[in-house]
């Protein structure tokens, strides 16, 4: 098989649109409709669905777009080890963080690390509240990622490196006083909050923590960007309920008078290192992976 026509569907599935993904390649549309249809014919299933809207996948578009990825990223590891055969680590490693967590706060310092360490490694860092983190492990887009969950969920395994407690994140005018100890779920009743959107996890554990204590959660905005959510919380906006790494950086950010205290009944997830079970990683993934465990095992002292 013609090993650019599995990088051809990528582009294609990725940019949504043959037309899209025929710019991209700088190809005419044509020769790209005639890569598809020589790749559906090799595998005798048809794997996309046109419409006006775009491409979608088939079940079998899907299975060959996960080992499409993890092909290509073989066949460029294959490459940069045979460069650099007898020298140092090298090659390309995918990594998610999720956003709202400790593993948000990660991020420099594994650049840092593995920088320093291992030169030869280029990481690809994603962090973002809209992609679901472990689909895109079990689609071969990441190799790595520090996900909340312990699962299961069949294709990825998961594990738990540390467990995170929730606080109550609020400009002193909101009248909560401050001082260290929990504040009960049933004083928020009502009080204006600035949280992640419904699909969010940290959201949805605030979310069943709530409902569990039949208080009510006003939620009057949905913020993706933590920076965002930091200035909005000092302005007065709104309260947030936050991990202790995202509440402390929200708190820091500001000269105004915050506070920053746990809560009762606590609220608490878990922060899990999620990676393919189905997919072996490659040495350099190894040594990005003994970094990041490395670099949380730290969050707890």
């Amino acid at each position: 098989m013609d090993i650019r026509r599995l990088k051809s569907f990528i582009v294609i599935v990725d940019s949504g649109s043959i037309t899209r993904a025929a710019d991209i390649l700088h190809l005419a549309q044509p020769a790209l409709s005639q890569q598809l249809a020589a790749l559906e014919e090799h595998f005798g299933q048809k794997l996309l669905i046109r419409s006006q809207q775009g491409v979608t996948m088939t079940d079998a578009g899907h299975a060959v777009y996960r080992h499409a990825q993890i092909i290509l990223r073989q066949m460029e590891q294959a490459q940069v080890d045979a460069s650099a055969a007898g020298n140092s680590i090298a090659g390309r490693v995918s990594v998610g963080l999720v956003p709202f967590s400790s593993a948000a706060t990660l991020s420099v310092d594994l650049l840092a690390e593995t920088r320093k360490r291992h030169p030869g490694i280029l990481i690809h860092l994603t962090e973002s509240v809209g992609q679901t983190y472990s689909q895109m492990i079990m689609n071969g887009k990441l190799e790595l990622a520090l996900i909340h969950g312990v699962g299961p969920i069949k294709g990825v395994r998961f594990e738990p490196l540390l467990s995170e407690e929730f606080y109550l994140v609020a400009h002193r005018d909101f009248g909560i006083e401050a001082d260290s100890k929990p504040v009960p779920i049933a004083a928020l009743d009502g009080m204006p909050m600035l949280m992640p959107p419904a699909y969010n996890f940290v959201r949805r554990a605030v979310d069943t923590a709530f409902t569990r204590s039949r208080i009510n959660l006003k939620v009057v905005a949905e913020v993706e960007i933590v920076r965002t959510l930091a200035r909005a919380v000092a302005n007065g906006l709104g309260a947030t309920i936050m991990p202790k790494a995202i509440a402390d950086r929200i708190v820091s950010e500001t000269s105004e008078p915050m506070i920053c205290r746990i809560l009762s009944p606590r609220i608490e997830e878990t922060l899990s290192l999620c990676t393919s079970d189905q997919n072996s990683l490659s040495e350099p993934a190894f040594a990005v992976k003994d970094i990041l465990v490395e670099l949380t095992e730290k969050l707890k002292l």
